[in-house]
């Protein structure tokens, strides 16, 4: 019976972030120290965000967030305030999952674990770089996801 509940034990799968890090990191404020001294400043938000997701070996992923978040004033011929790029990135073992579910683990829910994180970071540095906090809003993975799988269909 033992060998029965180890053989279970060895199949079952295994899901989990193991290590957190920023990979490329950019903060500029091309003109600074003017945007401070402006008042009604009305800020206009250009967001990019991206997954992507490596193999590293046969159990170890590496899922990335990659996000471009240029902010403009709309009150002053579209000055930009600043613009932020991050690829954050962790990796995760994903063990005895199986195949059919790999991608959607990779694209829904190793995501929505790494981006509360990834939050934060692009928080912090915002205020950091004298500005007011950048909260980015909740993203849905899922719908993300589904509609790339979408596109993918239609592409083929």
């Amino acid at each position: 019976m033992k060998k029965g509940k180890e053989m279970a034990e060895q199949e079952a799968p295994i899901f989990r972030m193991q290590k957190m890090y920023i990979k490329d990191f950019s903060f500029e404020s091309p003109n600074a120290p003017q945007v401070f001294l402006e008042r009604n400043q009305d800020p206009k938000v250009d967001f990019n965000l991206q997954v992507k997701n490596t193999k590293v070996d046969n159990d170890h992923y590496e899922v990335s967030l990659l996000i471009t978040a240029k902010v403009q004033d709309k009150n002053n011929d579209d000055r930009v305030l600043f613009i932020m790029e991050i690829e954050h990135a962790a990796i995760f073992i994903l063990k005895n999952i199986p195949e059919e579910h790999l991608a959607r683990v990779m694209g829904v829910d190793c995501p929505l674990m790494l981006f509360p994180f990834t939050r934060q970071i692009v928080s912090q540095a915002s205020v950091d770089g004298g500005f007011m906090p950048f909260l980015m809003e909740p993203i849905n993975f899922v719908a993300l996801f589904d509609n790339a799988q979408k596109q993918k269909q239609a592409a083929n």
